[in-house]
């Protein structure tokens, strides 16, 4: 069997095994397998082929976690308007109570609202930022 047959069939057995797992990372360490598969059908050495594998599978898994710690500041579905249209809306609080949350009028509806940590409490218009539940997450306009 070709040294670059090998490299093929272990390629698709971490891409079976990736679909089982759920995990990017194993599809990243095929792509290094792939790499390697090609090296060797281009006429490279054993030793060659592995660093070629190490070296782009290696490099793909160091790629794909830079990627997913980039993504980390992406505000979470509650507070993010593609998931919720409510962020960024205005509501007017006419008056708080002393835990800081109020009942104010909102899409005909009466709806609990919670000031957002380190907010000062006033009357006046506010703008969404998250939404908990059935709770308005707000901040001063």
């Amino acid at each position: 069997m070709a040294q670059s047959t090998i490299w093929w069939v272990l390629a698709g057995g971490l891409i079976a095994v990736e679909l089982l797992s759920g995990t990017f990372y194993l599809l990243m360490l095929a792509i290094g397998m792939a790499a390697a598969a090609v090296a060797a059908q281009l006429g490279a050495d054993t030793r060659v082929q592995m660093l070629v594998a190490a070296l782009v599978g290696g490099g793909a898994v160091i790629a794909w976690r830079a990627f997913k710690q980039s993504k980390t500041n992406e505000p979470v579905a509650q507070a993010s308007r593609d998931v919720n249209l409510d962020i960024g809306e205005l509501v007017q609080v006419e008056a708080w109570t002393a835990e800081s949350t109020a009942i104010v009028k909102y899409r005909g509806a009466n709806w609990q609202v919670a000031l957002a940590p380190g907010q000062t409490a006033r009357p006046g218009g506010h703008t969404v930022i998250e939404v908990t539940g059935s709770r308005l997450i707000v901040k001063p306009v």
